[in-house]
């Protein structure tokens, strides 16, 4: 499987997200080809600021594998990573990173301030490459749109 169709799973991640009443963002971890860890944003229902997609795709990514460093990993995310979904891939030393939908495409309620990864990323010690795969963005963009009315 490439980039593109492991992203294609992450959104259908963001569509369970969404069936199951959270926000529509879903995240999947890849190791060695093969799907490591999934993740859903659910925090509305537990009350949780931090229940992001991403986040819990890194959790239940690093209990796998018993290690807080995810080194040989890629993340793929239907939406750009906010602030603290990106400073925890950084923690957790994921390499590489692959979202669909841009920060720029959705509502600015949807990200805590004006922030833009870039230069946040420049200057980490361990720079993150960041890949928008804009092919899948508006499919991403529909299932947040559709959220955003119910």
């Amino acid at each position: 499987m490439d980039d593109k169709q492991f992203l294609q799973k992450a959104i259908e991640k963001s569509k369970e997200s969404v069936a199951q009443g959270g926000f529509p963002v879903g995240a999947i971890i890849i190791r060695n080809g093969k799907i490591l860890s999934f993740g859903l944003s659910n925090g509305k229902q537990f009350n949780d600021p931090t229940n992001h997609a991403e986040i819990n795709a890194i959790r239940m990514a690093c209990q796998k594998v018993r290690d807080r460093r995810l080194k040989d990993v890629i993340l793929y995310s239907s939406l750009e990573p906010c602030l603290m979904c990106f400073a925890a891939s950084t923690w957790a030393t994921i390499p590489k990173i692959v979202y669909a939908c841009g920060r720029n495409r959705v509502s600015k309620l949807h990200y805590e301030g004006n922030h833009d990864l870039m230069p946040i990323n420049k200057a980490a010690r361990q720079p993150i490459e960041l890949i928008h795969l804009q092919e899948l963005e508006e499919e991403a963009l529909r299932v947040i749109e559709g959220w955003e009315k119910k």
